[in-house]
């Protein structure tokens, strides 16, 4: 990555950044600059976004989408130089409009509605021929208690209400019955044609939402205005030179591979351009290039949202191993694994036959379900079935430490120098758990270490490089530690050694950033107290792999449990009704059971397998803050889609 500055003459900036949108490599160095035109290009976007958002109910189903648009759509309604999302955003404030004056007059309607088929206007002809009749709903309690002398017509009644009509005067502190100019039956008219009214606009709305494709190329052209807007906005106009010669300039990064290009262009138009290396207080953006293998993990990346910040490491490589290995121990069982990948080779057949290729993703997960296949065939669980019940063709291919139906062994010839068996040999089932957390803490030290390994690599020949060797042995002297404390493995003679070697090692060089080499020696027993915390947080960085163990145990005693639940200790029975019955019963149990299983050991592999991968080895160890963000260079969105 190369930074980029850029100068035009001021009066040429919109053509100069036409062409840089079709050159499409300069990432600008955006700083929240902001213009008129931008925020009039952003209403317009939010325009077409809320247009989408209308429409969306009126869409079809699936079947009976559109698959090609008519190149000139006859659309009523749509004027020249319009918006489509103009149109609709009318069409709804129009239906809007509509509904608010269908519920004013439903309410009216159902509020005179009592008094049956009345023209209020026969009650002021009345009234002009000197026969005045003033309209009362009443309670039957206030009907009785009416004064005598005055006069009224009862037009209905019920055991709750009354309507009456006063004659000459009105009733003492009660307020008349109030009606609307309009008559009953204009209401109901005037309802009726909204209805009429309010179903063409929903037809309008269906006939549109057969045209979202319109409204997806305006929000593509109103993402380049924006894209265009926000870049034009960081020009920064050199003060003090003539407004007719001034000159504006944008500072970007662009990728090495493209600065001949941009070379060109600038040659072409006549631009000033200057390339440097980025500052280290720079914060250029992300751009992961991967091999077809370790790009495989990019769709988790993308998933939590994830970017590596340009001075970072690329873990992509050493995360798919990773979270593969944790993904296999956490699910741990071979027929789950089968499951995972028949499913992900279901997809990758549907999707290379409808588009030719396969995607990342179903790619991840064919890797993942193989890994789960392989943990669970070494490890001989198969559907949660106990090891001795496993058929020759499956128990053969059970590795020796994790096969708890021999006895324990000793380590290789050339590990036993290392390690040495607790004095206490675990039997049956319980010395494949004891194998299995040896294998967590083993896996927890070479990560942990190889992310040491790549500070190491990247800080020389810095002397503070010379710092993460000691703590690659403190690592090392930690790991038997947990050993010993957790499984009695004997704590080997040379593992304090390595542990003191280890720590001295980070007090003489943690601090080696230039100067005196004793002061900075000083400034290390300074942070004493600092490193003593770090040191206790890589042994619980260690420790913390054991959650592999227990989630991946866990997991197995559901799926035992589900089994016993689901498979009577007599069997089934002989076949018949009752066997048909009980056959239908253990189905579903397994099914439901299982299918939660499942379910629980996805959100495990999703919470503890990233924990790992991300907090323990790349937060602790590689000391990454993830603080990327992506390259996304300044282009035409139109031209990527047709790529």
């Amino acid at each position: 990555m190369k930074k980029v500055c850029l100068a035009v003459q001021a009066k040429y900036r919109n053509e100069a950044f036409d062409k840089l949108r079709e050159l499409g490599v300069v990432h600008p160095e955006y700083s929240n600059a902001s213009s008129g035109d931008l925020e009039k290009a952003l209403q317009e976007k939010a325009a077409v976004d809320a247009a989408l958002s209308l429409i969306r109910p009126f869409e079809p189903s699936k079947k009976a989408k559109i698959k090609t648009a008519p190149a000139v759509p006859d659309i009523p309604g749509l004027r020249e130089n319009m918006r489509f999302a103009d149109l609709v955003l009318e069409t709804e404030a129009e239906r809007k409009v509509l509904e608010a004056n269908s519920r004013r007059l439903t309410a009216e309607r159902d509020r005179i509605a009592v008094w049956g088929d009345f023209d209020p206007r026969q009650l002021k002809e009345l009234a002009a021929k000197g026969v005045p009749l003033f309209p009362y709903l009443l309670s039957t309690y206030d009907l009785l208690n009416i004064p005598e002398k005055i006069k009224y017509i009862i037009v209905s009644i019920n055991k709750v209400t009354a309507r009456i009509l006063v004659l000459d005067e009105e009733l003492p502190g009660i307020q008349p019955f109030y009606f609307s100019e309009q008559p009953f039956w204009q209401i109901l008219a005037e309802l009726d044609e909204m209805d009429v009214e309010l179903s063409a606009i929903n037809k309008r709305m269906r006939n549109y939402a057969g045209c979202r494709y319109l409204l997806e190329k305006e929000l593509i052209e109103a993402e380049e205005r924006i894209e265009f807007e926000k870049a034009l906005a960081e020009l920064v106009e050199i003060e003090g030179v003539p407004h007719e010669f001034g000159v504006s300039y944008l500072k970007g990064y662009v990728l090495a591979s493209n600065i001949n290009r941009l070379k060109e262009a600038a040659k072409e138009k006549g631009w000033a351009v200057l390339f440097s290396d980025p500052a280290p207080s720079d914060k250029p953006p992300t751009l992961l290039k991967n091999n077809p293998v370790a790009r495989l993990v990019q769709p988790l990346f993308s998933f939590l949202g994830t970017i590596p910040g340009y001075w970072e490491f690329d873990i992509s490589p050493s995360y798919l191993l990773f979270f593969s290995l944790f993904f296999a121990m956490i699910f741990g069982d071979a027929v789950y694994g089968l499951l995972i990948l028949s499913l992900a080779l279901v997809f990758a057949i549907s999707f290379f036959r409808r588009k030719g290729k396969v995607p990342d993703v179903i790619k991840l997960l064919m890797i993942l379900g193989l890994s789960t296949v392989i943990w669970g065939s070494v490890t001989g669980t198969w559907f949660a079935t106990p090891q001795e019940k496993l058929p020759f063709f499956l128990s053969v291919l059970i590795l020796t430490p994790f096969n708890s139906t021999i006895p324990m062994v000793e380590f290789p010839l050339f590990l036993q120098n290392v390690f040495r068996l607790p004095e206490e040999v675990p039997a049956g089932e319980f010395k494949t758990r004891w194998s299995i957390q040896f294998f967590c803490f083993t896996v927890a030290v070479i990560q942990l270490c190889w992310a040491r390994g790549k500070r190491l690599m990247r800080l020389l020949p810095s002397l503070t490089a010379i710092a993460h060797a000691g703590w690659f042995l403190v690592m090392l002297g930690l790991y038997f530690l947990v050993l010993y404390m957790l499984l009695r493995v004997p704590f080997p003679p040379f593992a304090p050694w390595l542990i003191g070697m280890g720590a001295g090692i980070i007090v003489i060089f943690s601090e080696q950033k230039g100067g005196n080499f004793l002061v900075n020696i000083g400034k290390s027993f300074g942070n004493f107290f600092q490193m003593f915390l770090k040191a206790v947080g890589c042994f619980a960085d260690i420790i913390s792999y054991i959650r592999l163990f227990a989630v991946g145990l866990a997991g197995s005693m559901i799926g035992q449990i589900f089994n016993s639940m689901a498979i009577p200790y007599e069997g089934l029975g002989s076949f018949g009704l009752g066997f048909i019955l009980r056959l239908t019963v253990t189905v579903m149990i397994l099914i439901a059971g299982h299918g939660l299983n499942l379910a629980l050991n996805t959100l495990s592999a999703i919470v503890h397998g990233v924990r790992l991968n991300l907090l323990e080895y790349a937060g602790n160890h590689l000391e990454m803050e993830w603080s990327g963000y992506e390259y996304n260079p300044f282009a035409s969105r139109a031209k990527e889609q047709k790529k």
